[in-house]
Order: C-alpha cells, then sequence, then structure tokens
C-alpha cells in the first residue's frame, strides 16, 4: 500500500489501520472522532471538523447524500446541524457538528455530485423536501421554515426568472410520484403559483414573497442592515448644533464648501479659485464642462434653504425626492440618466449594492424605519447611510447621499455637515467597515465629530471662512495631517 498522505483530514478504514498506528503512536496524527484523525495537532477539534466538513462527509458517509435544508444551504446551521438523506434514521455527533440521518429515497438522475463522493438533492426535490412536515423549529429542525422556503424561491426567481422556476415546478411534478411526495408536489405548485400571481395571496407568510407579488420586491439583507441601525441609533442621545448660517451670504458660503468638498470626494476636483469661478459666473470652465456642471448642481442644490429644508412626507415622496434632486445634480452627464434610477447592478471594490431591481422596494421599506426615528441626527445619518448602500443611481450616490443627510439637518435649524478632503479616509473607512461588519459605531462616532466640526464653519465673509477650514487643515489630504476642530 502507497504510504499515507498526512492531509488535515484522515478517515480511517481498515486497509489504513496499520498505518494510522503508526502515526498516532508516533504523535504525528491525532483521533478526533470515531474512524477520523487529524494531521493538525494545533487547533482544536471542533475547528477542524467544521472547516472539513463535506470531506468527513464524503469518506465516511458515501451512500448518503445532503437533503432538505442542507441541500439548499450547503453547509451546516450555525449551530451545527447537517441533515444527510440515507438508508436509516440516526443521529452522530463529531466535534463542531451534528449529523441528522433521515430515511429515504435513494438519490434520482436530478441529485447533484457535491464534492467527491457526497451528493446533495437537486433543487426540485430540495423543494419537495422542504415542504414536508416537521415538528419544532429552529436549525434542529430538516426543513426550513416556510417563511425561509419562501424567501429561497423568491431570491430563485429574481435570478433566474419566471421561466426557469416553471422548469423546477415541472420537475418536481414528474418526480414526486417516485419519491411519493405528491402531497408536498401540491403543496409547491400553490406555491409557485401564488407567486407569479398578480393579487396578493392569503397563503405567502415572508414578507420578501408579498412584496414580489405587489411588484416591489426587497432587497432582505438590507432591510435587516437598516432594521437594526435604527435599534442602534434609538439607543444613543445626541447634541443640537445650531446652524450659525442664519445669514443668506452666510449660508451660500457654507454651501459654496459644502458642494466643492461633496464633489471633491467623489474626484471631480477644482481649486478653490476655479470652484469660485464656476459659481460666481455659473459658467463652466470651457474644458471641463461636465465636471463643472456637477459643482454648479450640487451647489444649486445647497445653496436652497427651502430646498434643503425639504424632507420626504412618505415613502412615495423619498422616490421622488432622490429623483428630482438627482436630475438636477447629474443633469450634464445625460449617460449617467440623471433623475432616473439605475438599470443595471453597480458595485465599489467587492461591494456589491442592491440590485437594481429591488431598489424601489428596498428605499419604500427603509422609508419605514426612518419614519420611526426622532432626532434630526439619528434621521440624518440613517438617510445618508440608507442612500449610500442602496446605491440607486448608475453616479452621484455619494453626493445624492449628503444632501438628503444636510436636508434632515436643515429642516430642523441645524448645522449642515461637510466632509472635508483631510476626512475622507474617515469617511469612507466608517462606511466600508460598517457595510462589511454591521456594527454602526465607528460610522456614527464618526459623523459626530465631524458634525461638530462643522457646526463652527460659518462666517459672512468667504475668505474668512476658507481661512478658518485651512486652519482645520481641512484641505489637507489623510496623510498630511488630521481634522481640528477649532471652536468658535
Amino acid at each position: 500500500m502507497a504510504a499515507l498522505r498526512l492531509q488535515e483530514i484522515i478517515a480511517g478504514s481498515k486497509d489504513k489501520s496499520k498505518e494510522i498506528g503508526k502515526l498516532e503512536k508516533e504523535g504525528l496524527i491525532k483521533k478526533i472522532a470515531p474512524r477520523l484523525y487529524t494531521s493538525n495537532m494545533a487547533e482544536a477539534s471542533e475547528i477542524i471538523v467544521r472547516r472539513n466538513w463535506y470531506r468527513i462527509l464524503s469518506e465516511l458517509y458515501p451512500e448518503a447524500f445532503l437533503s432538505h435544508r442542507s441541500a439548499l444551504e450547503r453547509m451546516p446551521t450555525k449551530e451545527g446541524h447537517i441533515y444527510l438523506t440515507h438508508s436509516y434514521t440516526d443521529i452522530t455527533a463529531l466535534p463542531g457538528i451534528t449529523i441528522h440521518f433521515l430515511k429515504g429515497h435513494a438519490p434520482i438522475a436530478d441529485d447533484e455530485l457535491f464534492f467527491g463522493n457526497l451528493k446533495a438533492s437537486g433543487l426540485a426535490r430540495a423543494y419537495l423536501e422542504n415542504l414536508q412536515s416537521s415538528r419544532g423549529g429552529g436549525e434542529e429542525v430538516k426543513t426550513f421554515s416556510r417563511e425561509q422556503l419562501e424567501e429561497k424561491i423568491e431570491s430563485f426567481l429574481r435570478v433566474k426568472g419566471e421561466g426557469a422556476l416553471n422548469q423546477i415546478r415541472d420537475r418536481a411534478k414528474q418526480i414526486a410520484p417516485e419519491l411519493g411526495m405528491e402531497k408536498e408536489w401540491a403543496a409547491l405548485n400553490q406555491l409557485i403559483t401564488d407567486m407569479l400571481g398578480t393579487g396578493l395571496s392569503k397563503n405567502l407568510v415572508s414578507p420578501i414573497a408579498k412584496a414580489r407579488v405587489l411588484g416591489e420586491p426587497i432587497d432582505a439583507d438590507r432591510i435587516q442592515l437598516f432594521e437594526s441601525f435604527y435599534e442602534e441609533l434609538t439607543k444613543r442621545e445626541y447634541p443640537d448644533y445650531t446652524d450659525k448660517n442664519k445669514d443668506i451670504k452666510s449660508y451660500q458660503n457654507f454651501a459654496f464648501f459644502e458642494g466643492y468638498f461633496s464633489n471633491y470626494i467623489e474626484g471631480t476636483e477644482f481649486t478653490i479659485d476655479e470652484a469660485k469661478q464656476i459659481i460666481s459666473t455659473a459658467t463652466p470652465l470651457p474644458a471641463r464642462d461636465e465636471d463643472s456642471h456637477d459643482v454648479l448642481g450640487t451647489y444649486q442644490k445647497v445653496s436652497n434653504r427651502n430646498e434643503m429644508s425639504l424632507q420626504p412626507k412618505d415613502a412615495n415622496d423619498l422616490l421622488k425626492l432622490l429623483q428630482d434632486r438627482h436630475a438636477v445634480l447629474l443633469s450634464a452627464r445625460t449617460s449617467k440618466k440623471p433623475g432616473q434610477f439605475k438599470d443595471i447592478n453597480n458595485r465599489a471594490g467587492n461591494t456589491e449594492f442592491v440590485d437594481w431591481s429591488l431598489v424601489p422596494g428596498t428605499l419604500k421599506r427603509g422609508y419605514e424605519w426612518y419614519s420611526l426615528l426622532q432626532h434630526p441626527f439619528a434621521k440624518a445619518a440613517y438617510m445618508m447611510f440608507m442612500i449610500s448602500e442602496v446605491h440607486p443611481f448608475l453616479d452621484g450616490n455619494g453626493r445624492m447621499a449628503r444632501v438628503m443627510m444636510n436636508a434632515e439637518l436643515g429642516a430642523k435649524g441645524l448645522a449642515k455637515i461637510i466632509i472635508p478632503t483631510v476626512f475622507r479616509e474617515d469617511y469612507m473607512g466608517s462606511l466600508k467597515k460598517f457595510t462589511k461588519t454591521r456594527d454602526g459605531d465607528a460610522y456614527i462616532r464618526m459623523l459626530l465629530r465631524v458634525w461638530e466640526f462643522s457646526s463652527n464653519v460659518y462666517d459672512t465673509d468667504l475668505d474668512t471662512m476658507e481661512k478658518y477650514l485651512i486652519n482645520c487643515n481641512a484641505f489637507l489630504s489623510h496623510k498630511e495631517g488630521k481634522l481640528k476642530i477649532i471652536p468658535r
């Protein structure tokens, strides 16, 4: 027999027993469960097993296959439960995972090879399996809940389309008699009929499925994130930084720098003198027409006190307000479809924003949490993050998010927020961290700090305001300095 390779996971067998015994005596491997060994002597058995669960199942149980919820999840549950169909019923505990063997029909032609010897139920069979009766709830039940299954099917429908879902339905009808799942087929057929229908069915229980039937599918993951952010915002108390730019000239001076930095942060970079020329003459620089219009469009919105006091009255008004403001901000960039929500998906680095087809529904559902918030800063912080996270337009999303944020503050007579160049990395970094970790604390603290700074930016003389910003390091890069807050 060839020498046994020291892989991280080694499954025991009669023909390997002598060599395994020798390696174990030499301290090169250790036993972590019956018929299961590892060459990893450093990590805990639970970690090793969780990392290699599919290899273990392939080696130890080649006749079994992933079924029921595990056929759709393709991984153990958070608590380590995994479900296999086999020739008998049993429960086997390994370090880190609990294997539930369910007696059932042998694999059929549809069942897919997952890894090595390990198969998984095909999609039509998996849908039927998850409509079987189950007692109890949570992860120790072999099937998804009705709501979870509806969400899975809605996700498939959204990505693959009606034709693909109907093919799954047709295949389920064919295999149901062979599997003895005629009752489950009837339930699946009704579920798909309800989901493809034009009216809301009383049979649907998932809010996501109901939203689709009503014509407004949503990004469920983002809605959960917005809900948790609402809960985080309600736990805190916030200051009230009154807007000191009461005079129209002072308000316009602040708006000049508000628009200047908001464009600079997105890569539309002008010198201060160039920006002053564009605003004072309301004329684009000849060599940079579109960039100049970006500056003009932003200034047109943020310098208008009435405009910056408008808040959405309801969910539909939120969509209209976004589109109206975007039409002005991006008026010169016709290729970016100003005033229209995106019709293709967009991303930034590794971040995938909300699917274009889910934008209206997600914004409307997100509005519900916004409407419950009380303090203007909480509403502003929520609104800015929601727009940034949804990214509803092909371009100009960052500027739109900041305009919507400042309108929340301006509507209540509070100081608006400037994001200066020196603070760009703090701002962008906290947004990325929030998206990745789902922890809004750093984002809230970042925004409170820059709000305190912005509340000190006021003057009826533009040059004096500029000097104050220079003293605060506002125009430096993050590598050149740190933002200073100089109380006035």
